[in-house]
């Protein structure tokens, strides 16, 4: 067994993961993204859970609100951003099936773990 608490105080953290799945952190500051529009991870997906705050993604140019609770499923090879658009962090737990980053937050290429 795996545990870690969320620390709510980084940009980006991979938290826990093994060789099938991994789990990281997001923290977007008001009016900031993370990612770019044509952001996309070609070897996982990518599920995001909205803990706290409210924004906007953007998944294969099309806008989606994010809110607390909300669940999102970004499809490997989907392009994808992911905005602040309120006036707190907006905090975030994605989880990358297969694993899609080293566990220093380095996106891994497509298929490599």
């Amino acid at each position: 067994m795996q545990r870690k608490q969320l620390r709510r105080n980084s940009d980006f953290a991979v938290l826990l993961g093994n060789q099938r799945s991994q789990a990281a952190e997001v923290v977007v500051p008001p009016g900031e993204s993370e990612g770019v529009p044509d952001n996309r991870h070609r070897g996982a997906d990518h599920w995001l859970f909205v803990v706290s705050g409210s924004g906007q993604a953007t998944v294969n140019r099309r806008r989606y609100r994010l809110k607390a609770n909300a669940l999102v499923l970004i499809e490997r090879g989907d392009t994808h951003e992911i905005k602040n658009t309120g006036r707190s962090d907006l905090v975030t737990l994605n989880f990358y099936v297969p694993p899609a980053y080293t566990a220093e937050g380095e996106e891994l290429p497509a298929g490599k773990r």
